[in-house]
This record gives structure tokens, sequence and C-alpha cells, in this order.
């Protein structure tokens, strides 16, 4: 068995072929996608976050608003840039939406990838400290969110507040019991992966990582795994991590899921700067008929290792097209694979 969602970007424009043509539109498929998906037995809705760009950028609201209109699957983000972040403010957002779920919150947080804008946590109002780097900045937010949801109590209290306090020190509110084990870390590297399983993250990894071996993408990230589950259990800690990743899967059962994905270009794994110093591999997609997908998928190390994996969806497409997309999979190719 696998766990099995749906990871959106959120893209929306007035292009003649978008069907997800403003922020409103977006946010509102978005949670008819996750309603539907709900009811075709898929396990997850994720929304990748990016600022300053039309697509996913304020996942709580929307988090929330599935929340509230499902009962069974999981919601979360893949990722959420923690370079921008106030990790106290963003407690309560995510204690108030795991509650509104009633503990389905699969949070997805990272340092985050090239940006829309130079610097654009700086005008969120951060900046690394002298001799840091952005990626510091935001391994240091993440670890103050961390440790403070938890939920242990460490500011004082006014003698004289405006409501009656509880004894002690105070912890930030609403406090959602549980949440601290469902934070994930979304990993480019080796490195980080270690670092994310001592701090008792579960792991995310896309469908882009650092090129640190050469070889195909599937092989670094089965790799990356393996260095993941063994600080894991290193770290001693007691419960069994979740690690999830992510593939463009399109299975062609009609002429428009042909016409759409038929001749997919990106056939094979791309290798690239991802800025001036990083050298980094893009993973493929996979398209075909659905026989042909479960020998591809079968030969792909990374998702035979991993416990969920998050279909990205071409969300402008809209909502049936993409409850059909992840229909196809559920259906015809996943059951051939043992995950159903």
């Amino acid at each position: 068995m696998k766990k099995i969602g749906f990871l959106s970007f959120g893209h929306w424009s007035a292009g003649a072929h978008s069907e997800t043509r403003s922020a409103a539109d977006f946010l509102h498929q978005s949670i008819d996608l996750a309603v539907a998906a709900e009811e075709l037995g898929v396990d997850g809705a994720y929304f990748r976050v990016h600022h300053f760009a039309r697509q996913a950028a304020s996942p709580f609201p929307l988090l929330a608003a599935i929340g509230a209109r499902t009962s069974k699957i999981e919601i979360g983000t893949g990722v959420i840039d923690m370079r921008y972040e106030n990790p106290l403010y963003m407690i309560e957002d995510a204690g108030a939406a795991d509650l509104i779920s009633g503990g389905r919150l699969q949070l997805g947080i990272s340092r985050g990838s090239p940006e829309q804008v130079i610097d654009g946590w700086r005008y969120f109002g951060y900046a690394p400290g002298e001799g840091e780097t952005d990626a510091d900045m935001a391994r240091q937010h993440t670890e103050v969110f961390l440790k403070l949801l938890e939920g242990e109590g460490f500011a004082q209290p006014n003698p004289r507040p405006m409501f009656a306090n509880p004894p002690g020190l105070l912890r930030l509110e609403p406090h959602s019991e549980g949440l601290r084990e469902r934070i994930w870390w979304g990993s480019g590297s080796n490195a980080t992966s270690v670092w994310a399983a001592k701090l008792g993250m579960n792991l995310q990894s896309s469908t882009l990582k650092d090129d640190e071996t050469g070889e195909p993408l599937h092989v670094q990230q089965r790799k990356q795994i393996e260095a993941y589950r063994e600080a894991w259990t290193e770290a001693g800690h007691e419960r069994e991590p979740r690690v999830s990743v992510s593939r463009s899967i399109f299975a062609l059962t009609n002429d428009t899921d042909r016409a759409y994905f038929g001749r997919d270009r990106s056939s094979r794994d791309q290798v690239g700067m991802i800025d001036e110093n990083t050298r980094a591999i893009f993973g493929r997609s996979y398209a075909g008929e659905p026989d042909e997908l479960v020998r591809q998928l079968k030969e792909d190390e990374a998702i035979q290792a991993a416990d969920t994996l998050l279909l990205t969806i071409p969300n402008q497409l809209g909502v049936e097209y993409n409850a059909h997309v992840l229909e196809n999979i559920v259906t015809h190719v996943a059951p051939e694979l043992g995950w159903r």
C-alpha cells in the first residue's frame, strides 16, 4: 500500500487555454478538486507555496477551507519557504488549520528555491545574520518553529492580564496536539535529509535535487532516502518516519490525454544550474498507456522506496480534467503496482 496525493503549484493566468484565470479561480477550484479527490480515494491534497508569483502563496486559509469541506483526505504543503516565515505566527495559523481539519495537516517546509524577486524574504522583514546565508536563516526559523510547536510554555504572563491565565509560562494558541509529528522537510540534498532526520521531520523529495553523483534522479533519491532513514534510526526516534517523492505521471486513456501528454518531451531527466553554484537534476515525467506506466514505475527506485507519492497536476486544465487524471492513476495504475 502506498499513499497517493496530488501536488498543485496553483498557477493562474488569463491565457486562452487556461481554466484558472484568477486567484479566486485557483482557490475555489483547489477546494473542489480536494473534495473530488477524496471521493476518488486519493489520500492527500498538497500545495506548493511561491511568493510574488501568480501561484499559491498563502496556504493556511486554503488548507483550512479544504479541511472544513472534507473529512478524510490529508491536506498539506510541498513546500513553505521558511526564509519568509515568522515561526510564531505560523504556529498559530497551522494550529488553527489542523484543528479545523481534525488533525489531517501534513506540513511540508523547506529553505525554499530561487524566487520571482531578488532576496524576496527581505521585503517580509527578514535578513540573515552576519556571516550567515539565507539557508541558515531558513533552518533557524525551522528550529524555532519545531521547538515551540511542542506546546511547552515559554512566555512570561502579565501579572494583570485582560483575561485569566493558566498557571505557569504561556504557550502559543491554538495548540494542536500531534502536529509536531506531521512536519516534513523538503530536501534537495543528502546532507539536508540527514539534518531533517535528526530533528524528527518527515522527508519530502521532489522532482528537483542537487546533482551529487551524476546518476539518474530516481537512483539519487533512493540513496537520499536510505541516508535519511539511517540517520533517523541513529537519532533514536520512536515512531516510523514518512517519506514522499513527487512525480508527473499521466495515464493515457482517451484522446484528450493523448493530445495533452502523448508526445511528452520531458521523458528523460534534465540537468541544469538552479543558481550560480548549484548543479541540479530535474526528474523526468511519465506519460503512457496504463500497462506501460506500470512497467516504468516499477523501475523507479525512489517511488518504490517512498511510502507516499505526490502527483504534480496541471491545475490550469480545470477540476474535471484533473480529477480524471487522478482517477486514471487510482483505477488503472495503482492496483497493478500493489498500491491499492
